[in-house]
């Protein structure tokens, strides 16, 4: 499968598929220079800057004034505050099927701290699905699908073991946060063994970096 992951963290997340399909537009547009001319369509999650960076967004739009941006209701408002125009914007639904002829899309909902969806991307002998910054994957199923990006944020057992180390200086915001709006790896892995087949790949996504 044809898929690079330019980034996937929390300083930035987008990962491109085929060639022709971005996810998530929280990079600079210097990096999207190798990549851009062929793009499609722009799949859009949610409003956090790490996946929604309006300057370059603004920018895809200049330059590729046909290219196509996805998105649920909640991004409709700041796509169209980027200068991106109306009628390039695709408003999806949560559950529904759209037919792109190349491929297929269909929004999952996730649960994050503000509005958030995933993605399953269906091509006629591809499946892909993506799934980030959410603190369950409860209800989604995705049997012998072909590529699984997944998030897999932070370790259960590394991060109780941080909470117990930073206690005393009460410096442990990001562990409350990451529990309550991300994935564990150990979530993610048990997914992946529920509906992995023999064949298939997977990513774990924006993976939590200790700086």
């Amino acid at each position: 499968m044809n898929y690079k992951i330019i980034s996937s963290c929390s300083t930035g997340n987008a990962t491109i598929i085929k060639d022709i399909i971005l996810i998530d537009c929280g990079i600079t547009f210097r990096k999207l220079e190798r990549y851009y001319k062929k793009l499609k369509i722009v799949l859009l999650t949610h409003i956090h800057s790490d996946h929604f960076k309006k300057e370059t967004i603004k920018k895809l739009a200049e330059e590729r004034p046909t290219l196509r941006f996805a998105c649920c209701e909640w991004l409709l408002k700041p796509l169209l505050e980027c200068g991106v125009a109306r009628k390039n914007i695709d408003v999806l639904h949560i559950g529904i099927k759209y037919d792109y002829k190349l491929f297929k899309i269909m929004p999952i909902k996730l649960y994050h701290d503000v509005p958030q969806c995933g993605y399953r991307i269906l091509f006629n002998d591809y499946k892909v699905i993506y799934i980030t910054d959410t603190k369950t994957v409860e209800g989604i199923s995705a049997k012998n699908y072909d590529l699984y990006l997944i998030e897999g944020n932070y370790d259960e057992d590394e991060i109780q073991e941080r909470i117990k180390q930073k206690q005393r200086e009460c410096k442990y915001v990001y562990e409350f946060r990451a529990q309550d709006s991300h994935l564990s790896k150990q979530q993610a892995s048990e997914f992946l063994l529920n509906n992995m087949g023999e064949n298939s790949e997977y990513v774990f996504m924006h993976e939590h970096i200790e700086r």
